[in-house]
């Protein structure tokens, strides 16, 4: 091979490696919007969840001497979809734990935390309960009712 063919196959080489160096760069971007927009979108999805549940649980407990229901009776009765007949539920990503606790006048109160399943698949944590029916947040632990409203 002469020298100039030399050159001319290191010079092809060096724009191949730089070539393939930027698309490595783009694909790497690529990958953490995508990881991003599927956080978003859990997060963005869970909230609807919630508001979702908290709807249902108030036709629940109009129709059912003042009581809410569990996960396995609201999907038990179609007010929710079997997506929630799971304990806990694993949904888009966040873990959904619904508990219902008897009232000394008879009626009830529930509870929902929704946890990331894990740090791809959401960043906050969120809590709704039966006395205000607002979205807490918490980005460090799982949310409680003094946490700041979503």
């Amino acid at each position: 091979m002469t020298n100039r063919a030399q050159k001319i196959v290191i010079v092809v080489v060096v724009i191949g490696v730089c070539v393939l160096f930027v698309l490595g760069v783009f694909a790497g971007a690529a990958m953490v919007a995508w990881r991003a927009a599927t956080r978003a979108g859990n997060e963005a999805a869970t909230i609807q969840n919630l508001k979702t549940i908290a709807v249902v649980e108030v036709q629940y407990f109009n129709t059912h001497k003042r009581s809410f229901g569990t996960f396995d009776q609201l999907t038990g009765e179609q007010f929710l979809s079997q997506k929630f007949a799971n304990h806990p539920s694993a949904i888009d990503g966040y873990v959904f734990a619904l508990s219902v606790t008897r009232k000394s006048e008879g009626s009830s109160w529930y509870k929902i935390t929704a946890d990331p399943q894990d740090e791809s698949s959401g960043t906050n944590h969120f809590y709704l309960d039966s006395d205000n029916v607002q979205i807490h947040w918490n980005a460090e632990r799982q949310a409680g009712p003094s946490d700041p409203i979503q």
